[in-house]
C-alpha cells in the first residue's frame, strides 16, 4: 500500500474514533507491520494540518493518536453542547487528583497525610470521572488499596504520559504549602480544645485554677463592665420596688379639741 493511500486511512481512523488509538491498534485495522512507518506517516500527518492551518489538529495523547478541534475553538464548541462537555471539579478533588498524578500509586491512607483531611468523598467522585482507579495493593498490614490515574485523566488534560505533567520545581508553591501548613495547625488546635460548656458538673469555673483558687485575670478598662448605668437604666422600677418594700407612715388621726 502507498504511503498517500495509508495516510488517508489513518487520517480516517483518527477522525472517526472516540478515544485515542496506539500505533498497535492502528498497525493492526491497516494490516501493516512495520510500526515505524505508520509513526512517520502520522508525524508527516500532523505536520500537514499545523502547516495549513487547519480547523482540526492530529494529538498524539493518552499513548495514542486521535484527531481533535484546535483550544481555541473550544467555545463555540461548549456553545453546541452546552454544559454536556465541561467537567466541574471541587477544589479537594483538584488536590487530591494532583497528590496521586504526581505520587502514584497511593493509598488512601497516604493522601490524606499529605492533605491533612479525609479524602473519601474526592476518591469517589474522581473514581466516577474514571480519572483514577485502583492499581493494586501495597503488602503492607492490611494490604491497603493504590490508586492511580487513567489514561482517561491523561486525555481529559491533553497529556501524552505522566512523562508530560509539568515539573514540581516550576511551582512557587513555597508561601502557598506555608500558610495552607498554618491553617492546617490552626484548626487542630482549634478541634484539639473544645470549650467547656457552661454550667457543666466539674467544669472549673471561668478565672479559676485547676486547685480551686483563683487565677489572676487582667481586665482592661474598656473590658470592665460598667456599674452605674444599669442603676440609672432601672431607677424608676427601683424606686417602685423600694415603694413596696417601705411601710407608708400611718395616716394620723385627727385630735379633737380638748
Amino acid at each position: 500500500m502507498e504511503d498517500v493511500e495509508l495516510k488517508k486511512i489513518l487520517e480516517t481512523l483518527l477522525f472517526i474514533t472516540d478515544a485515542p488509538l496506539p500505533v498497535s491498534r492502528l498497525a493492526q485495522l491497516c494490516e501493516v507491520r512495520n510500526k515505524e512507518r505508520l509513526e512517520t506517516l502520522l508525524q508527516e500527518l500532523r505536520k500537514t494540518y499545523d502547516e495549513e492551518g487547519r480547523t482540526l489538529q492530529v494529538m498524539q495523547v493518552a499513548g495514542g493518536w486521535q484527531l481533535a478541534t484546535r483550544p481555541e475553538h473550544g467555545i463555540w464548541v461548549r456553545k453546541l453542547y452546552q454544559n454536556k462537555m465541561t467537567v466541574r471539579l471541587t477544589q479537594a478533588a483538584l488536590e487530591t487528583l494532583c497528590i496521586i498524578a504526581y505520587k502514584q500509586p497511593l493509598t488512601r491512607a497516604e493522601i490524606e497525610a499529605i492533605r491533612g483531611v479525609e479524602v473519601i468523598g474526592p476518591l469517589e467522585t474522581l473514581t466516577q470521572r474514571r480519572l483514577i482507579t485502583v492499581v493494586g495493593r501495597r503488602e503492607t498490614i492490611g494490604r491497603p488499596i493504590l490508586y492511580g490515574t487513567t489514561s482517561e485523566f491523561l486525555r481529559q488534560f491533553g497529556l501524552n504520559s505522566l512523562d508530560d505533567l509539568p515539573k514540581l520545581e516550576t511551582f512557587n508553591i513555597e508561601n502557598v504549602a506555608a500558610a495552607a501548613q498554618a491553617t492546617a495547625v490552626e484548626l487542630i488546635e482549634q478541634e484539639a480544645t473544645p470549650e467547656p460548656e457552661p454550667g457543666a458538673e466539674g467544669t472549673p469555673a471561668a478565672g479559676s485554677s485547676p486547685e480551686g483558687e483563683a487565677a489572676p485575670q487582667e481586665i482592661s478598662a474598656e473590658d470592665q463592665p460598667p456599674l452605674e448605668p444599669a442603676m440609672e437604666t432601672d431607677q424608676p422600677a427601683a424606686e417602685a420596688a423600694v415603694a413596696e418594700q417601705e411601710p407608708e407612715p400611718a395616716a394620723e388621726e385627727p385630735r379633737g379639741d380638748n
